[in-house]
């Protein structure tokens, strides 16, 4: 019910380009998955965090390791 029985599409993306991050924020703490692009900066949100099982999802779409995901503020 709800999605839970669903499989996972695997995803992927350009791994030279981009790098694994999770956008916190410092008043709210809201936080957001997604892709930095080495180059420019700029920040893709994927995938809004309300559960650790939400970012586990997110490791499981992208083949990402948690170790590798790093967090910007």
């Amino acid at each position: 019910m709800f999605g839970r029985g669903r499989k996972l599409e695997q995803r992927s993306y350009d791994r030279d380009k981009k790098e694994p991050v999770v956008r916190s924020s410092i008043c709210t703490g809201e936080r957001v998955a997604g892709f930095k692009d080495k180059e420019t900066g700029k920040f893709e949100d994927i995938l809004l965090l309300r559960t650790e099982a939400d970012l586990e999802q997110f490791c499981a779409m992208y083949g990402v390791k948690k170790s590798d995901i790093k967090t910007i503020y």
